[in-house]
């Protein structure tokens, strides 16, 4: 299999060197298949989608209604006696009817396979979903810890939990195999995230994406081909309209990824950055009496588990006024005849 071609599940399973991998009975082909997963991260999914037909794992506890299944056969099995000529000879009559019916029955247990494989198949895609500031605390099931923030969604297959997809802002602790050293994976539409064991944050919406490292070490992959290797403090934001990636220090963790704490900390942030990040947390659009208005800079720590209170706060700190009607924030001049 030659590096970044795209495997087609057939050929994978009349693959014998992808058997031997799938049930680790040849040392080499195991080596193989290890190295080009790793070299291949956006192709996991249909190699463990293939390992686990190849090992025949058993669907989840989805069945047919027994009696369904038991009409269904009754009614195949009298058409065909209805169908069966007394012209034949006795013998041979009987011997096709037999033979009949074994291909009904055989009929009606590939039908049966392959309706549970479609029913089962559609279930194997797990979502967790936040509402508009809800913070949720998830563990995937090799344990890693995920922390998901308002307006975001993670995704993964059921048979791969450590390559996830993200849309929105999480924070991850990842838990390390050593038994494996397997590495997970978080896919955003900019780049992929590659890491062993560590702890970060992802930051995809809208335009760009954002990474914050705060323990462990990161490998980003982008859709271009280039690799960037972060190192603990390391900030990296990818720039989706001009393709441009950026990269500074940080001597703290909390100015990006405080909010699963319950508190925003911004440092000398303008004001139009802090509203259009809680806006993509509470699906709120912000609108701006003047231009000026926007470049008023915030500093502190703001409480954003309560969108009135963290308003609120907002408004104390700066001495503007925020209207806030239906999905819109208007901010405006606090002046005494302001309404």
């Amino acid at each position: 299999m030659k590096k970044g071609k795209q495997p087609s599940l057939n050929n994978l399973l009349e693959d014998t060197s992808f058997i031997n991998w799938a049930k680790e009975s040849n040392q080499n082909d195991v080596a193989f298949w290890n190295k080009w997963i790793e070299q291949n991260p956006d192709h996991v999914d249909i190699i463990y989608d293939a390992k686990a037909m190849v090992l025949g794992i058993s669907f989840n506890n989805t069945s047919l209604d027994k009696s369904k299944v038991d009409n269904a056969l009754a009614s195949v099995l009298k058409k065909i006696d209805n169908k069966a000529t007394t012209k034949q000879p006795k013998k041979l009559f009987n011997l096709n009817k037999t033979m009949l019916r074994y291909a009904a029955v055989m009929v009606l247990l590939i039908t049966s396979a392959v309706m549970i494989y479609q029913l089962s198949d559609k279930a194997t895609t797990v979502v967790h979903k936040t509402a508009y500031g809800e913070i949720m605390d998830l563990t995937l099931p090799d344990g890693t810890n995920v922390v998901l923030n308002g307006n975001s969604e993670i995704q993964y297959e059921k048979l791969n939990p450590r390559s996830v997809t993200l849309a929105g802002e999480a924070y991850f602790k990842v838990r390390k195999k050593l038994e494996t050293n397997a590495k997970f994976w978080v896919h955003t539409e900019d780049l992929v995230v590659e890491v062993y064991g560590t702890e970060f944050n992802v930051n995809s919406r809208e335009e760009k994406t954002d990474v914050l490292l705060d323990e462990g070490s990161v490998k980003l992959l982008l859709e271009n081909g280039d690799r960037k290797q972060m190192v603990p403090g390391d900030f990296v934001s990818f720039s989706r309209n001009n393709k441009t990636l950026s990269q500074e220090k940080v001597t703290s963790e909390l100015t990006y990824a405080s909010w699963k704490n319950g508190t925003y900390i911004f440092n000398k942030v303008p004001l139009a950055e802090v509203l259009k990040y809680i806006g993509n947390t509470y699906g709120l659009e912000t609108n701006y009496q003047n231009e000026e208005l926007k470049d008023i800079i915030i500093s502190g720590g703001i409480p954003n588990q309560n969108l009135n209170i963290c308003l609120e706060a907002i408004q104390k700190s700066t001495g503007i006024k925020i209207k806030h009607i239906e999905n819109e924030l208007l901010i405006i001049n606090n002046t005494i005849n302001q309404n």
